[in-house]
């Protein structure tokens, strides 16, 4: 089984559960339309990854979201996470009707920051994202559709979450294909006050 970080302790996820759609400037960045209720999916233990690979052959996009991690009944560690999304076969499950975890959960597809321990979610919590040097993503709580509290309230309406497992809350604009070579710095921020951060070079 893969493990997280939870400030140098070792932790393994029985589930990552995800959610789609939550910054409206991402909705019309993709060309999508505001789902009715919360979109929610989830990603095995397997998806978890250390290396980011750019998948040749295959549009892959990464998106930087805010993550967290269930301790004692809530959100109480937070990191920069990045989810991984096979686009071209996404648009294609999506007209057909089916299911996302072919373009979503494939394995390598999540890839984590440490994560540290938070009293509370302050209402600047942001992530950012710069890829070479140029910040390419923005955004965190003040923009989320779906903020934490209500993401954790509604998972638990359908779904048992248990310690350990990481919560991804959506993704701002800004999003685009992983290309080898390019080097991802993703930060989690308080204000103007960096929380934690992660870096990865696309093999």
């Amino acid at each position: 089984m893969k493990s997280i970080s939870l400030e140098g302790r070792r932790s393994v996820p029985s589930k990552i559960v995800c959610v789609g759609r939550n910054y409206l400037d991402h909705i019309v960045e993709l060309g999508n339309e505001p789902a009715s209720e919360m979109v929610v999916f989830s990603k095995p233990n397997s998806a978890i990854a250390e290396e980011l690979v750019a998948w040749r052959g295959e549009a892959v996009h990464y998106e930087g979201e805010l993550s967290f991690v269930v301790e004692e009944g809530g959100f109480h560690y937070v990191g920069f996470g990045l989810d991984l999304t096979k686009r071209d076969l996404q648009g294609k499950l999506q007209r057909e009707g089916l299911p996302w975890e072919r373009c979503k959960g494939f394995d390598g597809s999540a890839l984590f920051s440490e994560f540290v321990r938070m009293d509370g979610i302050p209402e600047d919590l942001e992530l950012r994202l710069s890829i070479g040097g140029e910040l390419r993503q923005r955004g965190g709580v003040a923009n989320m559709i779906y903020k934490p509290t209500e993401i954790f309230e509604e998972i638990l309406r359908f779904m048992a979450l248990e310690d350990g497992d990481v919560v991804m809350t959506g993704t701002p604009k800004g999003v685009g294909p992983v290309e080898s070579g390019a080097r991802f710095e993703g930060s989690v921020w308080a204000g103007e006050t960096q929380l934690v951060s992660a870096s990865w070079t696309a093999l």
